[in-house]
C-alpha cells in the first residue's frame, strides 16, 4: 500500500480526518493478480480487492474490499438485476481493458486505477493517477475515498434538492438527512440525500452513483481545480458509472437502475391547497368553499398535523373535527382530494388505548436501543417512538395503519419530519448508536441506516396503499430520500422562506431533483416561513404553476397564502396561472407518463434537450416543461426589464404568432410581464384542454392542438398524447390512449398527421380543434382525408388558421394547401 502523501493536507481541509490520522489512509498500492469473469475482472492489490463489471449496457459497477472481501450485494436504492452486455477483457502489462459494449474499462496496473472512455477512446470519467481510492479504519467502520480528474470544463449536476446553483462546480457537499428549518442558499445537507450526479462537457455526459447509505461527501473542486472526489464514512466503496453520451440517457439508465416514479394519479397533478393548519373541521370547509366561489382551480386540500389528537399520528380529533369521514366525502363531492399527515414518529402513550402504539408494542415494531431497551425521542406529541422501517414485517404494519384512513376516503399522504426529526437532541435526529434490525437476523446502527430511513417510511406507506386499495394508485408524498424513492412518494423542498431568495431558489433545486430521478416535486408556494407580500406571492404562484407538484403551503404563525388574499388584481394573475396549468394538463400528464416511462423530468434544464448549448449551463431561472415550452420566470423583484435567452432553434410566444430565433439578441421585456413568460418550439404540437375546476370534472368542448409551424423542411414537428382514467393501474392492461402527431411544411402546403398506436381508453373528446400558429398567408383549401373542410378560419393579424377535425381519436391526415 501507499502512503498517504501529499493529499493529507487536502483532506484535513476537507474535515475527513484528523493529524492524528492522517497517516492511517491507505491506498491501492500496484495491481497483482487479475480474475477474469464472465462481466468484468476482480484486480488483486495486496490484501485488498478491486472489482470492475459490467451491470447493464452503458453501466458499470466499481467495488473496493479493502481486507479481500466482498459485502454483500443488497442495496435499498438498486432494483434493476444485472444484465451485462458481452464482455471481452484484454490484458497488457500496462492496463487490463474490459470492453461492454459502447463503454469501456481500462484498469491501469500502476498504480491501480480505473478509467472510463467511449468506444472511440474519447475519456469519460478517470482516477486521478496520483490518488487511487482508499480507505482509513475508525472505531465505527471504515472511511472510504475515491478522486477522479476534473477537466477545466466539465460541470456537475445533482445530488438532488442541494441549495446554491445548479451547477455543483466548485462547492463541496455532504450527505445526511437533515430537518433542515428555514435553510438557505448555503446550506448543507438538506433533507435527502441522493448520492447521483451528472457530469457534462461538451454536450457529453455520464453519470455517477455512489450506492452508499452512511453520511458521505461529494467536493466538486472546493480544495483542488485538479480533481474531485467523493466518499463516506462508513460502508464500502461501491458506486456506477453511467454513459450517455446525452444526458437524457444518462438519466434514462439511472432511473432504469434505481427505479422509476409511478404513474401519478391525475388529481395529484392539480392545484393543491395546503397549510400549516386547517382547523377546525368548519376552516377546512370554509376553504373549499372559497375555492369553489373564487373559481380557483383545485383538487386537493392537505391537513397538517392539527387534525389530530395531541399531534399522534393516526388519530382524529374528535372536538375539533366531530364528522371527519363525512368532511372527507363532502369535499370529495366538490372535486377535492384530502391528504393526511402521517408522521412517522408514533406516541410512546403505553396504557391509554392508543391504537397506532398499542399495535406497534405487540408487534415488535419499534427501534430500540443496544440495551433492549425502546429508543424514545421526543418531536411534536412529546415522547415518541420510532418503527423499524428495514424490517420487512414492520412497514407491513405500518401499511396496515392508514386502514380506516383509506375507508373513509382519503386520497393521499404526507410523511414529513422522516429524517427523522427528532427534537432537543444533538443533531437533531436519532442516536447514532440505535439498532436498526435486518430481515436476515443483523442488524445495523442508525450511522448506516439514517439516509435510507424516510425512504424506508414513504416505502412502508405506498406498499401499504397497495395493499389495501389494490386498484387505485397512490399519491405519497415525503420530505426524506434516497436514491430510489422515487419508487413511492413524491417531494417538496421543505420549510422554506417568504422570500425572493426561496423563490429563486426552487427552480434550481426541483431541477437537480429531476435530474437525480425524483420528477415528482415541488416547494411550498409563497414560502412557507413568513408572509410574504403580495407581488412574491403571486410570482410564487406563476412559476408554480409550471412545477410538477404545484402546492400552497404556509406556517401557522403566517398571514393567509390563499389566492383571493390580496385583492382582485393579484387574485386574477394568480387565477390565471392556475388555469393555465388546468387547461395544460393533457401536455402535463403526457410528460408525467414520459416520465414514469423514461425516467425523464417534468421540469428540465435546458442542456437536457440541448447538451451543446453551453450557455445554458449555469442558468439557474429558466427551464423547459416537458420537451416543447421554455418557462422564463420573473423570480426577483427589480424594476429592470426582464432578459430571456431562448434555446437553440424557433420559439413562439405562447398562444400567439410571435416567433423568435435564438440565434438573435436576448429578448428584452420592459416593462416587466405581468405573467410568467412561456414560449413554445416551432415545430410543436401542444395538446390542450377547456377549462376545468378540478381533474375530475369533463372538459366541456373538443381536445385542442396548438401547432406551432417550423421551418420548411423541418424535422422535428411533433407531438404526443397519453391518456388513462387517471386512477387505476388498467392501463397496464392496455386501457390507455396514446397519439403520435407529425408535421410537414413544404413549400405550398402543410400536412398534419395523427396515428394512434394504442386505442384502449375512451377519453372525454371526440373532436380535435386544431390552431396552427405563424401561418402568413391565407390558405386555399383545408382537407382532412383528402376532403376539403367548409369550416375554416384565418386571421390574418393573429396568423393563425383554425380548423375542426370531428371522430379525431383515429388515425387521420389534414393538408392546408397555399
Amino acid at each position: 500500500m501507499k502512503a498517504w502523501g501529499w493529499a493529507a493536507c487536502a483532506l484535513l481541509a476537507w474535515g475527513l480526518v484528523g493529524p492524528v490520522q492522517a497517516a492511517g489512509w491507505r491506498h491501492l498500492g500496484d495491481a497483482g493478480k487479475v480474475e477474469r469473469r464472465a462481466d468484468g475482472v476482480i484486480v488483486h492489490s495486496g490484501p485488498a480487492r478491486l472489482q470492475v463489471s459490467a451491470h447493464a449496457p452503458g453501466v458499470f459497477r466499481v467495488r473496493l474490499a479493502p481486507e479481500g472481501r466482498f459485502e454483500g450485494d443488497a442495496s435499498w436504492a438498486v432494483v434493476q438485476a444485472a444484465a451485462p452486455p458481452a464482455v471481452a477483457v484484454q490484458e497488457t502489462r500496462q492496463a487490463v481493458r474490459i470492453e461492454a459494449g459502447e463503454v469501456v474499462a481500462i484498469v491501469h496496473r500502476s498504480p491501480l486505477r480505473v478509467d472510463f472512455v467511449d468506444r472511440d477512446g474519447r475519456p469519460l470519467l478517470a482516477d486521478e493517477a496520483q490518488l487511487p481510492m482508499a480507505w482509513m479504519p475508525t472505531a465505527h467502520g471504515t472511511r472510504v475515498r475515491a478522486w477522479k480528474s476534473m477537466p477545466n470544463d466539465e460541470h456537475y449536476y445533482g445530488l438532488g434538492d442541494k441549495a446554491g446553483p445548479l451547477d455543483r462546480r466548485g462547492r463541496a457537499f455532504a450527505m445526511w438527512n437533515v430537518d433542515a428549518y428555514a435553510w438557505q442558499g448555503y446550506s448543507d445537507p438538506l433533507y435527502k440525500s441522493i448520492p447521483f450526479f451528472i457530469g457534462l462537457r461538451g454536450g457529453v455526459a455520464y453519470g455517477v452513483f455512489f450506492d452508499n447509505t452512511h453520511r458521505s461527501s461529494f467536493d466538486f473542486g472546493k480544495e483542488s481545480d485538479a480533481f474531485f472526489s467523493f466518499g463516506a464514512e462508513g460502508g464500502a466503496l461501491d458506486y456506477y458509472v453511467i454513459a450517455g453520451p446525452q444526458p437524457a440517457q444518462v438519466i434514462e439508465r439511472y432511473t432504469a437502475l434505481t427505479g422509476r416514479t409511478p404513474l401519478p394519479p391525475l388529481w395529484s397533478l392539480g392545484f393543491q391547497q395546503s397549510r400549516y393548519s386547517y382547523n377546525p373541521e368548519s376552516k377546512v370547509r370554509e376553504i373549499a368553499k372559497q375555492l369553489r366561489e373564487h373559481r380557483i382551480p383545485s383538487d386537493a386540500i392537505y391537513l397538517d398535523i392539527d387534525y389530530q389528537q395531541g399531534y399522534a399520528p393516526f388519530t382524529v380529533d374528535r372536538a375539533q373535527f366531530p364528522h371527519f369521514p363525512d368532511m372527507i366525502a363532502d369535499l370529495r363531492k366538490q372535486g377535492l382530494r384530502t391528504v393526511l399527515i402521517t408522521d412517522l414518529h408514533i406516541k410512546h402513550d403505553p396504557g391509554k388505548g392508543y391504537g397506532a402504539f398499542d399495535s406497534g408494542m405487540a408487534a415488535d415494531a419499534f427501534i430500540r436501543k443496544p440495551d433492549g431497551s425502546l429508543y424514545i425521542g421526543e418531536v411534536w406529541p412529546g415522547d415518541a417512538v420510532f418503527p423499524d422501517f428495514t424490517l420487512t414485517r414492520v412497514r407491513d404494519w405500518w401499511g396496515g395503519l392508514y386502514r380506516d384512513f383509506a375507508s373513509m376516503g382519503a386520497a393521499g399522504y404526507w410523511n414529513d419530519m422522516n429524517e427523522p426529526s427528532v427534537f432537543k437532541v444533538p443533531g437533531n435526529t436519532m442516536s447514532l448508536d440505535a439498532v436498526h434490525r435486518m430481515d436476515d437476523g443483523t442488524a445495523r446502527d442508525h450511522r448506516a441506516i439514517h439516509n435510507v430511513y424516510g425512504m424506508l417510511n414513504a416505502r412502508a406507506t405506498y406498499e401499504g396503499l397497495l395493499k389495501l386499495q389494490p386498484a387505485q394508485r397512490p399519491f405519497v408524498l415525503t420530505r426524506a430520500a434516497y436514491a430510489g424513492a422515487q419508487r413511492y412518494a413524491a417531494t417538496w423542498t421543505g420549510d422554506n422562506t417568504a422570500s425572493w431568495h426561496h423563490l429563486a431558489q426552487s427552480t434550481p433545486n426541483l431541477m437537480s431533483l429531476g435530474l437525480s430521478g425524483m420528477a415528482l416535486a415541488g416547494d411550498d408556494v409563497g414560502g412557507f416561513i413568513g408572509s410574504p407580500p403580495p407581488d412574491l406571492l403571486t410570482r410564487w404562484f406563476q412559476l408554480g404553476a409550471f412545477n410538477p407538484v404545484f402546492r400552497n403551503h404556509a406556517a401557522t404563525d403566517t398571514r393567509p397564502h390563499e389566492a383571493w388574499v390580496d385583492g382582485p388584481k393579484h387574485e386574477t394573475l394568480r387565477r390565471d396561472a392556475i388555469e393555465l396549468r388546468y387547461r395544460l394538463m393533457p401536455y402535463l400528464y403526457t410528460a408525467a407518463e414520459e416520465n414514469a416511462r423514461t425516467g425523464m423530468p417534468i421540469m428540465r434544464p435546458v442542456f437536457l434537450a440541448y447538451p451543446k448549448a453551453d450557455a445554458f449551463y449555469g442558468n439557474d431561472r429558466d427551464f423547459l416543461f416537458g420537451g416543447d415550452l421554455f418557462v422564463s420566470p420573473v423570480v426577483d423583484e427589480r424594476l429592470d426589464a426582464h432578459v430571456v435567452s431562448l434555446p437553440p432553434g424557433a420559439w413562439y410566444a405562447f398562444g400567439t404568432s410571435q416567433r423568435f430565433v435564438a440565434t438573435k439578441e436576448p429578448i428584452k421585456i420592459d416593462p416587466r410581464p405581468s405573467s410568467t413568460p412561456l414560449y413554445a418550439r416551432a415545430g410543436a404540437i401542444i395538446p390542450m384542454q377547456p377549462l376545468v375546476q378540478h381533474t375530475g370534472e369533463t372538459p366541456q368542448g373538443p381536445l385542442e392542438l396548438q401547432v406551432y409551424l417550423p421551418d420548411a423542411g423541418a424535422q422535428d414537428c411533433r407531438g404526443t398524447l397519453y391518456q388513462d382514467d387517471g386512477e387505476s393501474f388498467a392501463y397496464r392492461d392496455g386501457a390507455l390512449l396514446r397519439v403520435a402527431y407529425e408535421c410537414e411544411v413544404g413549400a405550398g402546403s402543410f400536412v398534419l398527421r395523427s396515428r394512434v398506436s394504442n386505442d384502449g381508453f375512451a377519453p372525454w373528446w371526440r373532436e380535435a380543434r386544431v390552431t396552427l400558429f405563424g401561418v402568413e398567408r391565407r390558405p386555399v383549401d383545408v382537407r382532412v382525408e383528402g376532403r376539403s373542410l367548409s369550416k375554416w378560419t384565418f386571421d390574418a393579424r393573429a396568423k393563425t388558421v383554425v380548423f375542426d377535425v370531428v371522430e379525431a381519436k383515429r388515425d387521420w391526415g389534414v393538408e392546408v394547401v397555399f
